[in-house]
Protein backbone atom coordinates (compact mmCIF):
# COMPACT_ATOMS: atom_id res chain seq x y z
CA UNK A 1 0.00 0.00 0.00
CA UNK A 2 1.30 3.69 -0.79
CA UNK A 3 1.28 5.98 1.81
CA UNK A 4 -1.85 8.04 0.08
CA UNK A 5 -4.17 4.86 0.62
CA UNK A 6 -2.94 4.29 3.93
CA UNK A 7 -3.78 7.99 5.06
CA UNK A 8 -7.38 7.31 4.74
CA UNK A 9 -9.73 4.38 4.88
CA UNK A 10 -12.34 3.60 2.61
CA UNK A 11 -14.64 4.53 5.11
CA UNK A 12 -12.84 7.81 6.11
CA UNK A 13 -12.51 8.61 2.61
CA UNK A 14 -16.55 8.22 1.78
CA UNK A 15 -17.20 10.14 5.17
CA UNK A 16 -15.03 13.31 3.48
CA UNK A 17 -17.18 12.41 0.20
CA UNK A 18 -20.46 12.47 1.86
CA UNK A 19 -18.87 15.93 3.28
CA UNK A 20 -18.10 18.01 0.33
CA UNK A 21 -22.12 16.61 -0.63
CA UNK A 22 -23.39 18.37 2.08
CA UNK A 23 -21.60 21.39 1.68
CA UNK A 24 -22.38 22.02 -1.63
CA UNK A 25 -25.90 21.22 -1.36
CA UNK A 26 -25.82 25.39 0.37
CA UNK A 27 -23.49 26.39 -2.65
CA UNK A 28 -23.25 27.02 -6.55
CA UNK A 29 -19.20 26.35 -4.69
CA UNK A 30 -17.71 23.20 -5.97
CA UNK A 31 -15.46 21.39 -3.71
CA UNK A 32 -12.41 18.88 -3.89
CA UNK A 33 -9.39 17.44 -2.27
CA UNK A 34 -6.46 15.64 -3.89
CA UNK A 35 -4.01 13.61 -1.80
CA UNK A 36 -0.64 13.11 -2.65
CA UNK A 37 2.77 11.46 -1.14
CA UNK A 38 5.03 14.22 -2.56
CA UNK A 39 5.65 17.28 -4.15
CA UNK A 40 8.96 18.76 -4.97
CA UNK A 41 7.10 21.90 -5.32
CA UNK A 42 5.41 24.15 -2.56
CA UNK A 43 2.37 23.09 -1.71
CA UNK A 44 0.29 26.29 -3.06
CA UNK A 45 2.23 26.24 -6.17
CA UNK A 46 1.56 22.10 -6.88
CA UNK A 47 -2.19 22.67 -6.14
CA UNK A 48 -1.83 25.04 -8.65
CA UNK A 49 -1.05 22.68 -10.61
CA UNK A 50 -3.33 19.90 -9.44
CA UNK A 51 -6.09 22.16 -9.78
CA UNK A 52 -5.65 23.15 -13.61
CA UNK A 53 -4.99 19.13 -14.36
CA UNK A 54 -8.58 18.30 -12.43
CA UNK A 55 -10.09 20.94 -14.77
CA UNK A 56 -11.28 22.83 -11.89
CA UNK A 57 -11.29 26.45 -13.49
CA UNK A 58 -14.71 24.65 -15.34
CA UNK A 59 -17.22 26.15 -13.44
CA UNK A 60 -19.42 28.73 -14.58
CA UNK A 61 -18.89 30.78 -11.66
CA UNK A 62 -14.89 30.31 -11.23
CA UNK A 63 -15.83 29.01 -7.63
CA UNK A 64 -14.08 25.87 -7.54
CA UNK A 65 -12.41 25.19 -4.33
CA UNK A 66 -9.48 22.66 -3.58
CA UNK A 67 -8.12 20.80 -0.76
CA UNK A 68 -4.56 19.75 -1.56
CA UNK A 69 -2.59 17.32 1.17
CA UNK A 70 0.93 16.47 0.54
CA UNK A 71 1.12 13.27 3.11
CA UNK A 72 4.57 12.22 2.98
CA UNK A 73 5.82 16.10 3.11
CA UNK A 74 2.96 17.18 5.49
CA UNK A 75 2.29 20.18 3.65
CA UNK A 76 -1.75 21.30 3.28
CA UNK A 77 -3.16 24.36 0.96
CA UNK A 78 -6.60 25.57 0.29
CA UNK A 79 -6.79 26.85 -3.29
CA UNK A 80 -10.16 28.79 -4.41
CA UNK A 81 -10.46 30.23 -7.82
CA UNK A 82 -10.81 33.25 -9.19
CA UNK A 83 -14.31 33.78 -8.92
CA UNK A 84 -13.72 33.73 -5.36
CA UNK A 85 -10.91 35.56 -5.04
CA UNK A 86 -12.49 38.55 -6.60
CA UNK A 87 -15.14 38.94 -3.44
CA UNK A 88 -13.97 37.80 -0.50
CA UNK A 89 -11.53 39.25 1.82
CA UNK A 90 -8.24 38.42 2.16
CA UNK A 91 -8.06 36.08 5.20
CA UNK A 92 -11.45 33.90 4.04
CA UNK A 93 -9.45 30.88 4.15
CA UNK A 94 -7.84 31.19 7.21
CA UNK A 95 -10.24 29.85 10.10
CA UNK A 96 -11.05 26.82 7.42
CA UNK A 97 -7.26 26.28 7.09
CA UNK A 98 -6.80 26.94 11.09
CA UNK A 99 -9.53 24.07 12.14
CA UNK A 100 -8.05 21.57 9.28
CA UNK A 101 -4.48 22.34 10.76
CA UNK A 102 -5.34 22.01 14.60
CA UNK A 103 -7.35 18.22 13.51
CA UNK A 104 -3.93 17.52 11.24
CA UNK A 105 -1.58 17.73 14.50
CA UNK A 106 -3.05 15.13 16.42
CA UNK A 107 -3.60 12.99 13.56
CA UNK A 108 -7.26 13.70 13.07
CA UNK A 109 -6.74 13.41 9.21
CA UNK A 110 -10.43 12.79 8.50
CA UNK A 111 -11.69 14.79 11.17
CA UNK A 112 -10.15 17.91 9.80
CA UNK A 113 -11.19 17.17 6.43
CA UNK A 114 -14.69 17.01 7.25
CA UNK A 115 -14.73 19.95 9.57
CA UNK A 116 -12.81 21.77 7.05
CA UNK A 117 -15.08 21.28 4.19
CA UNK A 118 -18.14 22.25 5.83
CA UNK A 119 -16.51 25.20 6.87
CA UNK A 120 -15.86 25.62 3.25
CA UNK A 121 -19.18 24.96 2.17
CA UNK A 122 -20.37 27.30 4.88
CA UNK A 123 -18.10 30.46 3.60
CA UNK A 124 -19.00 29.60 -0.23
CA UNK A 125 -23.06 29.83 0.78
CA UNK A 126 -22.10 33.55 1.69
CA UNK A 127 -21.09 34.50 -1.58
CA UNK A 128 -22.00 31.92 -4.10
CA UNK A 129 -25.69 30.81 -2.78
CA UNK A 130 -27.28 27.57 -4.17
CA UNK A 131 -30.37 27.72 -6.49
CA UNK A 132 -32.59 25.87 -8.30
CA UNK A 133 -30.61 25.97 -11.39
CA UNK A 134 -27.22 24.49 -9.84
CA UNK A 135 -25.32 21.35 -11.34
CA UNK A 136 -22.73 19.89 -10.03
CA UNK A 137 -20.39 20.69 -12.29
CA UNK A 138 -16.85 18.86 -10.46
CA UNK A 139 -16.55 15.13 -9.08
CA UNK A 140 -16.91 14.64 -5.50
CA UNK A 141 -14.21 12.02 -5.58
CA UNK A 142 -11.02 12.33 -3.89
CA UNK A 143 -8.23 12.22 -6.21
CA UNK A 144 -5.17 11.10 -5.57
CA UNK A 145 -1.47 10.84 -7.12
Amino acid sequence: MSVTEDFLTADEEQEIVNAIILAEKNTSGEIRVHIENHSVKPPLERAKEVFHQLGMYNTNSRNGVLFYIGVSDHTFAILGDEGIDKVVEADFWDCTKDAIISHFKESRFKEGLVEGVLKAGERLKQHFPYNESDKDELSNEISKS
